[in-house]
């Protein structure tokens, strides 16, 4: 699954941006980044049909049946599925499975809260196989590129994974660095793959024309699966490999904005994607068996004349490093959001561009990316091995995804069933039948995708029970407002200058006063209880940002909110507080934060094990000074002890 894939866009970045901008150039845009991973499908994904595990003669019947399946594949997946239906369920203008997931929390919250615990769950498994996705993209696009080599020369075969490896080493090392200016050329060099990519199909449709009709004639699939079910079953797990990276059309919808992303799939993309398609199958049925049976091993690179390989060599490893930048920025932008929602513990993030927000870079999930990647190509070693790994999580993401349209339809769009049943019912037996499909490659790699989803999937959901079981044992403890400031207030000297006290809870007084207090027995002329909310929306408005509430006696109660999509600054937004004293001056302002130390107990909760990883990821987390832009010289940190 492909979630929130890039943001290499800076005029397109925010709420209502795409707005700002021409239809025609966000197009060209969104050619450049939201098609890298379905755009490189055609290196691979009819090969494997045919030559992967699953091998499939190359007959009329067969190469007409699985051409007729990719079409109609992107027809129902990627044109109904995606671009029609679900890109009209934004969440004010963002997409992507965890911005669907908050848009429908909020509202089943309201309707039907029996259903909102397996939707989360739902769709933060959905984010958890984006994970297994995100190591294998980048493995399996740029190997299946540089394996193009070898139809230049055999001889090059091996150096073909040392030369793969090099590149997506090289590609990492380059994140910290930011991502502007190659995102510069992202268009232009994708509009020149897919330009090429068309012509080189056209040249070899001009032989067979009349593949075109077979193509798009549906009976061709279904006479497929009615002559050979077997065969046909199997060849899903392979045709599935045309339409990955579907989802990124949802997912950068924040970016570009749907009508651009739909413009530039039905009248450019699309068009490009099937006429390779075409052309491979009209090749392969224009050889003699001989010389079909090697050609079927790669008809991607054997469109172009002998000597039009090497330049598409090279032209495709570009697409692929494009299309691997897109799913490692994605990887950035999906982890910062699951942090902002709470499922993710803090992490370092680097911003790379002054002018765009949403270009980050996160070192940990960077490194751990490449470590996995450059695995991943050693032990798999060809691009027909990786691609038994490839497909089980993306399918699974859109499945997902299609649960998650069921309630859309039902609950928030109250669509009629005489109309929405038939059409989900379409987009059940797809998704299933891909699945299914899939699961038969879990022995010869399929297993790779759904372990990392199962382990990320146990880090997401421990950290956000763990993360929950902390606030409410803390709340247990906290002392009523109107109560510490009825005693402190006599009790303590009051010193000049500001105390900023941040705490998860709205409610009660946060430990770290209670210690202050403790400890060096002051009180600051004003005190401000400081309180940071992620809403489930990408943005929140300015005049909704505060929420300030006096106490009395110099106290101050302030809620400061945020869209999950948003940078949380506090220096900056306390300089826009009034009505509660003098301005905010960071040199007169002490910030005190509370770092707890986790005791696993047998209290009701979680199990120990888990206890014990949620100890270990909060005491790993990323400081809150850092990730609140908290002036490092005036913070104060206390701790405490917390059973859970």
């Amino acid at each position: 699954m492909s979630e929130a894939r890039t943001s290499e866009m800076p005029a397109a970045h925010g709420p209502g941006a795409h707005g700002r901008a021409g239809l025609a150039g966000l197009a060209v845009g969104a050619v450049g980044v939201v098609f890298g991973d379905i755009g490189t499908s055609p290196i691979y994904a009819f090969r494997e049909t045919f030559a992967g595990h699953h091998q499939l003669s190359h007959g009329l019947a067969e190469i007409t049946g699985v051409l007729s399946l990719i079409f109609w594949s992107m027809m129902i997946v990627v044109t109904i599925k995606y671009v029609m239906v679900i890109m009209r369920a934004d969440n004010k203008g963002e997409g992507g499975s965890l911005a669907l997931l908050a848009l429908i929390s909020r509202s089943t919250a309201r309707a039907q809260r029996r259903w909102t615990a397996g939707i989360v769950l739902l769709g933060v498994f959905a984010c958890a196989l984006f994970y297994g996705d995100s190591m294998i993209t980048p493995a399996i696009s740029v190997l299946s590129a540089v394996e193009g080599l070898t139809t230049v020369q055999s001889g090059f075969e091996p150096f073909v994974v040392p030369v793969a490896a090099a590149i997506l080493i090289g590609l990492f090392a380059i994140q910290a660095h930011g991502t502007a200016r190659v995102g510069a050329f992202f268009g232009p060099i994708m509009l020149l793959y897919f330009a090429t990519i068309a012509v080189l199909g056209i040249i070899h449709i001009a032989d067979r024309p009349w593949i075109i009709v077979e193509t798009i004639n549906p009976v061709n699939a279904v006479g497929f699966f009615w002559h050979d079910r077997l065969h046909a079953f199997l060849a899903l797990g392979s045709v599935v490999l045309a339409v990955t990276g579907a989802e990124a059309l949802y997912a950068d919808m924040g970016h570009f904005g749907r009508r651009p992303i739909g413009l530039s799939w039905l009248v450019f993309v699309m068009p490009a994607l099937m006429l390779n398609y075409m052309g491979q199958g009209a090749m392969i049925l224009s050889l003699d068996p001989a010389a079909a049976n090697e050609a079927v091993q790669n008809p991607f690179f054997l469109l172009a004349p002998e000597a039009g390989r090497l330049p598409l060599v090279i032209l495709a490893t570009l697409a692929t490093i494009i299309a691997s930048q897109a799913v490692i920025s994605g990887a950035f932008s999906v982890t910062q959001q699951a942090m902002q929602l709470g499922f993710i513990p803090r992490l370092r993030i680097l911003h790379t561009s002054e002018s765009a927000v949403g270009q980050i870079y996160i070192p940990v999930i960077n490194w751990t990316l490449m470590v996995m990647v450059i695995l991943l190509v050693l032990f798999f070693q060809t691009s027909s091995n990786l691609a038994a790994a490839y497909g089980i999580a993306v399918t699974g993401a859109m499945f997902i995804d299609t649960c998650l349209l069921t309630v859309v339809l039902f609950v928030l769009w109250r669509w009629k069933p005489w109309y929405s049943v038939p059409l989900l019912a379409l987009f059940f037996l797809v998704d299933i039948g891909y699945f299914t499909a899939n699961l038969t490659k879990v022995p010869a790699g399929g297993w790779f995708p759904l372990l990392i989803g199962f382990i990320a999937f146990t880090f997401l959901t421990t950290w956000a029970k763990g993360r929950k079981l902390l606030i409410e044992r803390m709340d247990e403890a906290a002392i009523p407002a109107p109560v510490f400031i009825k005693s402190a207030v006599n009790s303590a000297q009051r010193v000049p200058g500001t105390a900023v006290f941040m705490t998860t809870s709205a409610e009660g007084i946060p430990p770290s006063l209670l210690h202050n207090l403790k400890h060096n027995k002051v009180l600051h002329e004003r005190v401000m209880l400081l309180t940071v909310k992620i809403e489930d929306v990408p943005y929140v408005d300015e005049e909704k940002r505060f929420e300030l509430k006096a106490l009395g006696n110099g106290f101050f109660r302030l809620i400061v909110r945020y869209g999950f999509m948003q940078e949380t600054d506090i220096p900056a937004a306390l300089v826009q507080v009034q009505s509660c004293g003098p301005e905010f001056k960071m040199m007169d302002t002490s910030f005190f934060l509370a770092r707890q130390t986790l005791i696993a107990s047998q209290r009701p909760g979680m199990a120990i094990w888990r206890e014990k990883l949620f100890a270990w990821m909060l005491r790993n987390a990323e400081s809150a000074m850092e990730f609140f832009k908290l002036p490092p010289n005036r913070v104060v940190e206390l701790g405490s002890q917390v059973e859970i």
